[in-house]
C-alpha cells in the first residue's frame, strides 16, 4: 500500500501521511494502519473555553500519532472522581483514524462513530471502539472522535453557542472531508453511526443545517428521545452553576475547572434521583425522572428542529438511513439500580403514569400487556419512552420525508451475568465492533465468546459494512405497510416489526422538546 506524504510506495510499522496541520506518523497493528490523537480543533480552554470550535494549528515536523487524546472532562462513573482530560492546555478534540489502505488513490468508504454516554460520559480510547475489525474485515476506513459533553458541551450558557458538543461533531465531520483522502478513504462517501447518545447526536446531525453534505449515510442505534428546549437547559444549568455559588455564564464559569463543573452535574441528578418529588423533579418532569440533565437543545439555530420534524418534513432525504434498538434496553439500567426482580408494583404503576404517552397510557399498556409481571411493564415503558419508539418514530419520519430507511431489532440475549441482561441497551457496540473481550464488552458477552457471539458479530459488522459501501444492508427497506425489520438473534430473520403492542400505544405521540413545567 502507498502512504501518502512518505515518499514511499511501500508500507512499514511507522506509516505516515499528511493531513491538513501536518505529517502524522501511526503505526501498523494487525494489517491495519492507526493514527490515534489527531487534533481537529483547537483545545477549548483558556479564551476558546465554551466557544465554537476553531480549527486546530498546524505543527512543524512530523507529530506522533500513536497514542488516544485525552478524554473530554466528566465524572469517573466507575471511581466517582471527575476526570478533566489531563492538564488545562490538553485538546480533548482529537480524531482517530484506521485505514487498511491509506493510498490517497485508494477511495474507501469511511465511517465515522460517535460514541454515547447519555451526553455526559464517554471516551474514543475505549476498547470496544476499536476500529480494527471493521477496517480490516470491511475494507473501510473508519474514524473516530471526542467531543465535548456534559455542562462543557451541551449546557445551555449564557454568552455560548448552543450545542458545543453537536458543534464539535461537526467540525470532526469537516476535519473527515478535509483529510481523509490522505488515509484511503473517500471524502464524498462517508456514513455516519452512533449508539445512544452517540445516535441522538446522528439524529441531530440529520437536522442540522451545518452538517448537511458531510455525510451520506447514517447509522442510528438505539435513539434517546430526550432533547430539550432552551428553557428547560436554561434552568438546568442553573442548577449545576448554583452548586458552585455561580451563574451559568460565560463570565462565571470560564475559569472554574471542568472537573469541578462535572461534579456540580453529578451532585444535581444525585438530588433529582433521590426526591422525583422535589421542586426540581416537579420543574424537569421526565428528565428528572431519569436522571438526565444533558441532550442537544432545540434552539432554532443550530439545531433548528427535532429530528422527527425535520425528518418528515424532508431535511435528510438524500441520505440512507440504518436504524434499530435492542428488544430489552432498559434491562442493563434496571440491574445497575438494583431493581432487577425487585420492581414492586407501585414502582411500575408510578413508570406508567410518568412514561406511558397520552392521558390513558398506562391503561394502554396494561390492556396490551394483560400478563406483564411489574418487572416487565417497568422495563417495557422505560424501554419504549427512551430508545425503541423514538428509534421508530425515526425510521418513520424518514419515509415520510422521502427518503430510504432500514431498520433492525436486536434481539439475541446477552450471555453474561447468566443471561439477566437479555438483549440489553449497548450490547449491539461490541458486536458491530467485533471487538468482544474487552471492558464493558466482557461483562455482557463473558470472558469467552461463544461461537454464536463471533457469528453474529460477523453477521453485524458485514451488515453495517455493506450499508456504508452500497447502502444495503442485506434485507428489504422499511415501509409503514409491511413494516419489514431484521431481526438479529442466532437465527437470524426478516419480519414485520416485532413490537407491534408497543408500536399502537405510541403511534399518535409526538417527540417534541422536553418543556421546563409551570411551577
Amino acid at each position: 500500500m502507498t502512504i501518502a506524504g512518505a515518499g514511499s510506495a511501500s508500507a512499514g510499522s511507522e506509516p505516515e501521511v499528511r493531513v491538513a496541520g501536518g505529517a502524522v506518523r501511526g503505526r501498523l497493528e494487525a494489517g491495519v494502519a492507526v493514527f490515534r490523537g489527531i487534533p481537529y480543533a483547537e483545545a477549548p480552554v483558556g479564551g476558546l473555553r465554551f466557544a465554537a470550535p476553531r480549527p486546530a494549528a498546524g505543527w512543524d515536523g512530523v507529530r506522533s500519532a500513536v497514542a488516544y487524546g485525552p478524554p473530554p472532562p466528566q465524572a469517573d462513573v466507575l471511581g466517582g472522581d471527575p476526570s478533566s482530560g489531563g492538564a488545562a492546555g490538553d485538546n480533548w478534540l482529537t480524531v482517530n483514524v484506521w485505514s487498511p489502505e491509506p493510498d490517497p488513490t485508494a477511495t474507501l468508504p469511511v465511517m465515522v462513530w460517535i460514541y454515547g454516554g447519555a451526553y455526559t460520559i464517554g471516551a474514543s480510547s475505549r476498547p470496544e471502539y476499536d476500529g480494527g475489525h471493521l477496517a480490516r474485515d470491511g475494507g473501510v476506513v473508519v474514524v473516530t472522535f471526542d467531543y465535548r459533553l456534559g455542562m462543557e458541551g451541551f449546557a445551555q450558557i449564557t454568552g455560548a453557542p448552543a450545542n458545543r458538543g453537536l458543534l464539535d461533531q461537526v467540525a470532526a465531520l469537516e476535519w473527515t472531508r478535509d483529510n481523509i483522502a490522505a488515509f484511503g478513504g473517500d471524502p464524498n462517501d462517508v456514513t455516519i453511526f452512533g449508539e445512544s447518545a452517540g445516535a441522538g447526536s446522528v439524529a441531530a446531525l440529520l437536522a442540522m443545517p451545518r452538517a448537511a453534505g458531510l455525510f451520506r449515510r447514517a447509522i442510528a442505534q438505539s435513539v434517546p428521545g430526550t432533547f430539550f428546549s432552551p428553557q428547560l437547559a436554561a434552568d438546568i444549568a442553573t442548577s449545576c452553576a448554583d452548586e458552585l455559588g455561580l451563574r451559568p455564564t460565560v463570565a462565571d464559569l470560564a475559569g472554574v475547572d471542568p472537573a469541578l463543573l462535572a461534579l456540580a452535574a453529578d451532585a444535581v441528578a444525585g438530588d433529582a434521583v433521590a426526591a422525583t418529588m422535589t421542586t426540581r423533579a416537579q420543574r424537569w418532569g421526565q428528565a428528572a425522572h431519569r436522571s438526565i440533565l444533558f441532550a442537544p437543545v432545540v434552539d432554532g439555530e443550530v439545531l433548528p428542529a427535532t429530528p422527527w420534524q425535520a425528518l418528515a418534513g424532508g431535511a435528510s432525504r438524500d441520505v440512507d438511513l440504518l436504524a434499530g434498538h435492542t428488544r430489552d434496553e432498559q434491562r442493563l439500567f434496571t440491574a445497575i439500580t438494583g431493581l432487577l426482580g425487585q420492581v414492586t408494583p407501585e414502582q411500575a404503576q408510578t413508570a406508567l403514569e410518568v412514561f406511558a404517552p397520552g392521558p390513558d397510557g398506562a391503561g394502554r399498556y396494561r390492556d396490551a400487556y394483560p400478563d406483564a409481571s411489574p418487572d416487565q411493564l417497568y422495563e417495557l415503558v422505560h424501554s419504549d419512552w427512551l430508545f425503541r419508539m423514538p428509534t421508530l418514530h425515526l425510521a418513520q419520519a424518514q419515509v415520510a420525508g422521502g427518503g430510504r430507511v432500514y431498520l433492525y431489532e436486536l434481539t439475541w440475549p446477552a450471555p453474561g451475568l447468566g443471561g439477566a441482561l437479555g438483549a440489553c441497551h449497548g450490547l449491539d457496540v461490541p458486536l458491530v465492533f467485533g471487538n468482544l473481550t474487552s471492558g464493558q464488552p466482557a461483562l455482557l458477552i463473558g470472558e469467552r465468546p461463544t461461537p454464536e457471539a463471533a457469528a453474529l458479530s460477523a453477521r453485524m459488522r458485514a451488515a453495517w459494512t455493506a450499508f456504508a459501501t452500497r447502502s444495503d444492508p442485506g434485507w428489504p427497506a422499511y415501509d409503514p405497510d409491511l413494516r419489514r425489520t431484521q431481526v438479529f438473534d442466532t437465527s437470524p430473520v426478516v419480519t414485520t416489526y416485532p413490537e407491534e403492542r408497543s408500536r399502537l400505544i405510541w403511534q399518535d405521540h409526538s417527540f417534541a422538546p422536553l418543556l421546563l413545567r409551570a411551577m
